[in-house]
């Protein structure tokens, strides 16, 4: 269970409201989602992204991200129509702020595939995950490692799709594309 007060430096010093005293909240609420300490993440990750709101707005990219850090706990807890519904506003918000070929934007539709996968849409998965390996590959490159993840996940979905074909090519593309970029 996560502990009320909190004895970090940052928070002593600088207060509850300071944005290093929130950016080192929000790493915490990271470091306990990958310890699977999912309720103390979340507790944390709503306590930042409310504070968040109040000192810089609904909209700032700061928020975006805790709003996809939460999300991302949402999809570990399978609470995937909770994980789905803030990925989604997240997505479009982020679209607004931040334009729709921004790195964030491409992270959280890349999320948003996933939890359309796991929740059977294998159809919005696949339409959601071609347009972001083509906006990747416009902005990163055929071989950026992101890019690469991205059609991975395509290539899984087209697994669970049952057209094994596509599957197939797309992960011996992603394969190629790791050789090059390991040989150069």
């Amino acid at each position: 269970m996560m502990r009320k007060r909190f004895s970090w430096k940052s928070k002593r010093l600088l207060g509850d409201d300071h944005p290093a005293t929130l950016i080192t909240m929000g790493n915490l609420a990271s470091t306990y989602r990958e310890q699977g300490r999912l309720e103390d993440a979340e507790a944390l990750e709503v306590l930042v992204l409310e504070k968040r709101k109040l000192l810089l707005g609904d909209d700032h990219p700061l928020n975006l991200r805790a709003m996809s850090n939460l999300a991302l706990t949402y999809w570990k807890q399978g609470r995937l129509q909770d994980a789905a519904t803030l990925q989604l506003v997240t997505m479009e918000k982020t679209k607004r702020a931040l334009g729709d070929d921004h790195n964030y934007t491409l992270d959280n539709m890349a999320n948003l595939v996933n939890t359309y996968r796991d929740q059977g849409r294998l159809e919005d998965a696949e339409v959601l995950g071609a347009d972001v390996i083509e906006k990747m590959k416009r902005g990163n490159g055929d071989d950026h490692p992101d890019t690469l993840k991205s059609m991975s996940s395509l290539a899984a979905t087209y697994k669970d799709l049952g057209r094994l074909d596509d599957a197939g090519a797309l992960e011996a593309m992603v394969e190629e594309s790791r050789k090059r970029r390991d040989d150069s």
